[in-house]
């Protein structure tokens, strides 16, 4: 695994089957974007079985072949959708596309997983919404900042088990490393991306809602900006998000494409954790200066003093086993879907509110 290139990035864990071969198969549907991998690892590992792969170029396909060799390829997608075998279907096709992909997998029977961002527009929200109350479908979205850290788990059962109090506030840092020269066209046309609120900002505003506790909230101010990138003129670099949610805790986060090379990792993902009784550091993926490149760094002060665990090993990834075991039992413990739609609807209002600051076209 590459830890300096984030589209790519793709966290691997100890295996922890929640079925047995062959009881819960799942295919893979066009695959634009190399969380494909983490999301087809975690389920994989708790003991999922992929069957098919399908994307329409055919080096997407052979090089996800070997990464999984026991998938077969699709001659179509509706080779995917009309599969009696496959109960779920994911996705990390262009961000624009994850939804009308959703509704189509839903339709034909299939509950659905998507990569971040799920949508990009109210009308693509509103048509999943739809879907998932005639089907009874889920619509499930791959928010892998908190999924897929271990570090951010282990902070989350901290806060259930009572460690800093009831919980105030949550601030949220995170810098990416563009990497231009290996993104494709559509990552940098806003109308297929959906901005960057929406893109990385969807990890920062999901994981505010879980660790608060929230299940509604209020875009108070956000902005957005091109600050260094003017041969991308749709490219957002920068944004950041003031939200207030319904029971009183706040949220700021930070997020931009200005992750320096000479940093060892794709991006210094930073989360802090407010309570009544103590706070939560975790840094996610580096400790600066450090002698190893690794990452689930959490720290934790409350009234029995300071205390430092390295997560990484402790927790795992809980949330695969959880979605097979939803899909197939139809309960939500994995993720809730109002909270999965939620998360995407406060980003997509915060892109419609956001202030343009620096170097974007009214």
């Amino acid at each position: 695994m590459n830890v300096s290139d984030g589209m790519n990035y793709a966290p691997q864990g100890k295996p922890q089957p929640v079925v047995k071969p062959g009881e819960f198969v799942f295919s893979a549907a066009h695959i634009d974007h190399g969380h494909i991998y983490g999301m087809c690892n975690g389920l994989t590992e708790a003991g999922g079985t992929i069957k098919y792969v399908y994307d329409p170029d055919p080096k997407k396909v052979e090089q996800f072949l070997k990464a999984y060799p026991q998938a077969k390829p699709a001659r179509s997608l509706d080779e995917v959708l009309e599969d009696k075998e496959t109960k779920l279907v994911c996705s990390s096709n262009v961000t624009s596309e994850r939804g009308p992909l959703g509704v189509k997998a839903m339709q034909a029977g299939k509950d659905y997983f998507s990569d971040k961002a799920p949508f990009t527009t109210m009308a693509q929200l509103n048509a999943a919404k739809e879907t998932v109350k005639e089907t009874g479908k889920k619509y499930m979205v791959y928010y892998s900042e908190r999924l897929h850290v271990e570090g951010a788990i282990l902070a989350g059962y901290m806060i259930d088990q009572g460690e800093i109090g009831k919980v105030i506030s949550v601030t949220g840092f995170g810098p990416h490393r563009l990497g231009a020269a290996g993104r494709p066209r559509w990552f940098f046309e806003r109308e297929k991306y959906g901005g960057i609120l929406c893109d990385i900002g969807s990890h920062q505003i999901e994981q505010y809602l879980h660790f608060a506790g929230e299940e509604d909230a209020t875009v108070q101010l956000a902005r957005i900006g091109n600050y260094a990138h003017p041969e991308y003129p749709e490219l957002e670099d920068f944004g950041d998000c003031s939200i207030l949610g319904k029971n009183g805790t706040t949220n700021y986060f930070r997020v931009d494409w200005f992750n320096p090379d000479g940093l060892r990792t794709w991006g210094d993902g930073r989360t802090f954790i407010l309570g009544t009784e103590g706070f939560i550091e975790i840094r996610k993926y580096i400790n600066l200066a450090a002698d190893t490149v690794d990452g689930n760094h959490v720290f934790l002060v409350n009234g029995k003093g300071e205390q430092y665990v390295n997560a990484t090993g402790v927790t795992g990834y809980p949330f695969f086993g959880q979605l097979i075991l939803d899909c197939l039992n139809r309960t939500e413990k994995a993720m809730t879907q109002a909270h999965a739609f939620k998360a995407a609807e406060l980003c997509l209002q915060a892109e419609e509110q956001a202030v343009k600051v620096a170097g974007l076209k009214e």
